[in-house]
């Protein structure tokens, strides 16, 4: 969808640069409802999933999760300045974390080390992305 349709491709116009964007013609207040209704939507799966797990809900069972998901999105190759990302890096950068977070459990890692760990690479991955950002532009 976001490759191959006129959708997809306004929503990147619109993460990279939504003066711009609307300035070309692109409906942005429209695409970016659109856009928080397709999270909403995949928010709410996400936990009811999550609920059927732990065979449980509660409105604290997601916290601290954020920074796992921020990792894996921009280890999955997407900027966090907008306008360059994929659906397959990120499927990507989610089981690397994921893969990261059970061998540092199985290596009876503290959770605050943990944390910690997550948090460098997440800016190692955000300094690498702008050095390829500097040097494409250059």
């Amino acid at each position: 969808v976001l490759r191959h349709t006129r959708f997809g491709l306004h929503v990147y116009a619109l993460g990279g640069n939504g003066a711009a964007a609307n300035a070309n013609g692109v409906n942005t207040r429209r695409v970016e409802f659109l856009v928080y209704v397709i999270v909403g939507f995949f928010c709410g799966l996400g936990s009811f999933l999550l609920a059927a797990r732990l065979n449980s809900a509660e409105a604290v069972a997601g916290i601290g999760l954020e920074l796992d998901v921020i990792a894996a999105v921009v280890i999955g190759g997407t900027s966090l300045f907008g306008g360059v990302g994929g659906v397959v890096g990120t499927v990507i950068g989610a089981l690397l974390i994921g893969v990261l977070r059970n061998g540092l459990v199985l290596l009876n890692v503290s959770p605050f080390i943990q944390q910690i760990v997550i948090g460098v690479i997440l800016v190692l991955a955000v300094a690498f992305d702008q050095y390829a950002a500097a040097r494409r532009r250059a």
